[in-house]
């Protein structure tokens, strides 16, 4: 956990996916690594869970000023069931 200047709590993470689907007939494995942020309640929430539990995460895609990958902003997230 991190502070911004203006004092709000801020969490970095990286959320990691790992499943199998059909694709022209085939099984394909798919994985992917993909960095994330949390601002507020939410970040204060999300430091609290177990890591390699399971969630749905919402929000929005954006690449930070200084970088050329796309972000996660977390919105909101629940369990897996």
């Amino acid at each position: 956990m991190r502070y911004t200047p203006a004092g709000l709590p801020a969490l970095d993470v990286r959320l990691e996916h790992e499943s199998a689907i059909d694709e022209a007939g085939q099984k394909r494995q798919v994985k992917v690594a993909v960095k994330a942020v949390a601002f507020g309640s939410i970040a204060e929430t999300l430091v609290r869970q177990s890591i390699g539990s399971a969630w749905r995460f919402t929000g929005f895609l954006a690449t930070p000023r200084n970088g050329k990958h796309p972000v996660l902003h977390i919105q909101s997230f629940v369990q897996e069931a």
